[in-house]
């Protein structure tokens, strides 16, 4: 089992877990991520749509096609629950806000690389059959296991959240999604990891573990072209960083051109208290519906950021 790294990894409280089986009951401690305001801004935007979806999804199986069913799928699960780092309150994860979605999703994969935390998603999602927990890196799971379960020619839709802490996904997960035509994303492109160790100001400065990463992540070393410009200066020609909105820009075009996907609507960007970008929230579909209603919950959310 290998357990993930973080670029920019939030603080935890460890609170303790009592699990009950037939036998016996024994304690885990289980970490809490704390949370800032925008990531209850992520969850929040996950919840609504989670809900548009699947109120579409189950209208076009009652009206239309009885063999459709959808899945959700999440990569980068979590213990179900965060701690608001305002409030220092519980605030319910993407699998908790996923399993209470209404209509339901037929199936739930929650993959998860520490074995405290996909023991608590085990216990909250109880003995429900349509709850699959897995303790593997999720590049490996989801295409091996999870993503074959969203064929096309099945009549199958998934909708998947990638959020990971850095750049540790790869680009043939995002790909893989596109190029399946029944697999929607949301995706957090951890901008402020790629800047500080993978893209620096001087690109010969930057970490080459975290370099590795951003060429697995997008792909191949075209990112290095998109990222860094020609510019002359007194002393002769050289190269400066292209803006996070230019970069992000570039990533969008790379969805549709490369991936697959056919509707890439602008990304969230998810922000500090001043006012530095963290990560973009992308959305992938094929559909253009689906990129309609998420333009709209972003627009909603990005108003609330220039308040």
């Amino acid at each position: 089992m290998r357990v993930r790294s973080c670029g920019v990894k939030p603080a935890r409280r460890i609170e303790r877990l009592v699990l009950t089986t037939f036998w016996y009951s024994f304690v885990v401690a289980v970490e809490y991520d704390e949370i800032g305001i925008w990531s209850q801004v992520k969850l929040d935007i996950i919840k609504e749509y989670a809900s548009a979806y699947s109120r579409i999804m189950e209208a076009w199986r009652r009206d239309r096609l009885k063999r459709l069913s959808w899945i959700y799928i999440d990569g980068y699960a979590g213990p179900g629950y965060h701690v608001s780092k305002a409030t220092g309150e519980r605030v319910e994860g993407s699998p908790l806000i996923a399993l209470k979605t209404q209509p339901p999703f037929h199936e739930y994969h929650f993959i998860d690389t520490e074995a405290a935390r996909a023991r608590q998603l085990r216990e909250l999602a109880g003995d429900r059959k349509d709850v699959y927990i897995y303790t593997e890196d999720c590049n490996t799971v989801l295409l091996r296991d999870v993503f074959p379960r969203a064929k096309r020619s099945d009549w199958r839709r998934a909708l998947c959240l990638l959020d990971p802490y850095n750049i540790d996904l790869t680009w043939e997960v995002i790909e893989t999604a596109g190029k399946s035509q029944s697999i929607e994303i949301f995706l957090n492109f951890m901008v402020m990891d790629i800047n500080r160790n993978a893209m620096r100001k001087r690109m010969e400065k930057s970490i080459q573990s975290k370099v590795d990463q951003l060429t697995r992540l997008v792909g191949d070393e075209s990112w290095k072209d998109a990222g860094y410009r020609k510019v002359e200066t007194l002393f002769g020609e050289d190269y400066e960083k292209v803006s996070n909105d230019e970069f992000a820009e570039w990533f969008r075009q790379r969805l549709i051109n490369k991936a697959g996907f056919k509707f890439v609507p602008k990304p969230m960007p998810m922000k500090t208290r001043n006012n530095a970008i963290i990560y973009y929230l992308f959305f992938a579909s094929q559909k253009p519906a689906a990129s309609h209603i998420v333009t709209e919950i972003f627009n909603k959310y990005r108003r609330l950021q220039e308040y």
